[in-house]
C-alpha cells in the first residue's frame, strides 16, 4: 500500500508494544506530503509506551492537527476522550490517521465512532503486529488478539502491518525473519499485507515482496 493512496480514515491498532503509535505518527507525517488537512487522533486510552502528543511540535510544524485527550502527558490516567474526536467522522475534509488502544479495552474507544465510520466506508483499519512482543509471538496468539479488537471496536480489519522490531537493537535479519510470521497471519485471515515498516537505515536490506514503509524511531520507544 502506498501512503498517497490512503483512504480518508486510516486506523492503526495493535497490542501493547507493537509500535503502532510510532507507525501512525510516521504515516501521518508522510501523508501530509500528499494530502491537505491531515489530522492524527490519539484514541489510545490504555497506558501506552508513549503518546502521540510527545511529537506535538513536530506534527504542528508539518501542519498536522492533533486530536488527543486533554489529560495526555499528565499524571492523570483516565479513559478520557476529547470532544473534538467527533470531527473524525463529521468533518469530511479531514484526512485522519487514528492511533487506537493497546487491546480490546482500548478498541472500545472506537465504539462511539464505528457506526459513522462504517456508514461512510472510506477507511482502512490495519492490525500492527510485532512477533517480538510476548503476547503476539505467533499467528495463533496474534489472531486471537485481532478477533478481540474487532469485537470491541465493531470494525473489521482491512490489512496487516508487519512492524516486528526490537527497538534500536533491530537488525535486517530480525525483520526478514518475521516475514513468515506476517505471511501466515495474512493467509489465515485473508487480509493483505499493507506494508512492512522498518527504520530508514534498514529499508534497502529487507527481503519482502510487499511495500516497505521507512520510519524514524521515537526516542521513548523501546
Amino acid at each position: 500500500m502506498k501512503v498517497q493512496n490512503a483512504k480518508r480514515i486510516t486506523l492503526f491498532v495493535g497490542h501493547y508494544g507493537s509500535g503502532k503509535t510510532n507507525v501512525a505518527v510516521n504515516f501521518a507525517l508522510k501523508l501530509s506530503q500528499f494530502k491537505n488537512n491531515v489530522a492524527i487522533a490519539d484514541l489510545d486510552i490504555v497506558n501506552p509506551y508513549f503518546r502521540t502528543k510527545d511529537r506535538e511540535e513536530e506534527l504542528k510544524c508539518k501542519g498536522i492537527k492533533l486530536i488527543c485527550s486533554e489529560y495526555a502527558n499528565t499524571n492523570v490516567d483516565i479513559p478520557a476522550l476529547p470532544q473534538e474526536m467527533y470531527a473524525i467522522t463529521d468533518d469530511k475534509n479531514l484526512n485522519v490517521v487514528i492511533d487506537v488502544g493497546g487491546d480490546d479495552r482500548g478498541a472500545l474507544a472506537l465504539g462511539r465512532l464505528s457506526d459513522a465510520i462504517k456508514q461512510e466506508n472510506d477507511y482502512d483499519m490495519f492490525l500492527v503486529v510485532n512477533k517480538f512482543r510476548p503476547l503476539t509471538r505467533d499467528a495463533d496468539t496474534t489472531i486471537e488478539v485481532m478477533k478481540e479488537i474487532e469485537y470491541a471496536s465493531k470494525l473489521t480489519f482491512t490489512g496487516i502491518v508487519n512492524n516486528s522490531n526490537l527497538g534500536k537493537e533491530t537488525t535486517a535479519l530480525d525483520v526478514n525473519g518475521s516475514n513468515a510470521y506476517a505471511k501466515e497471519i495474512c493467509e489465515r485471515t485473508g487480509l493483505p499485507l499493507a506494508f512492512t515498516s522498518v527504520v530508514e537505515e534498514l529499508a534497502d536490506k529487507i527481503n519482502n515482496e510487499g511495500d516497505i514503509f521507512a520510519i524514524t524511531l521515537e526516542k521513548k520507544l523501546v
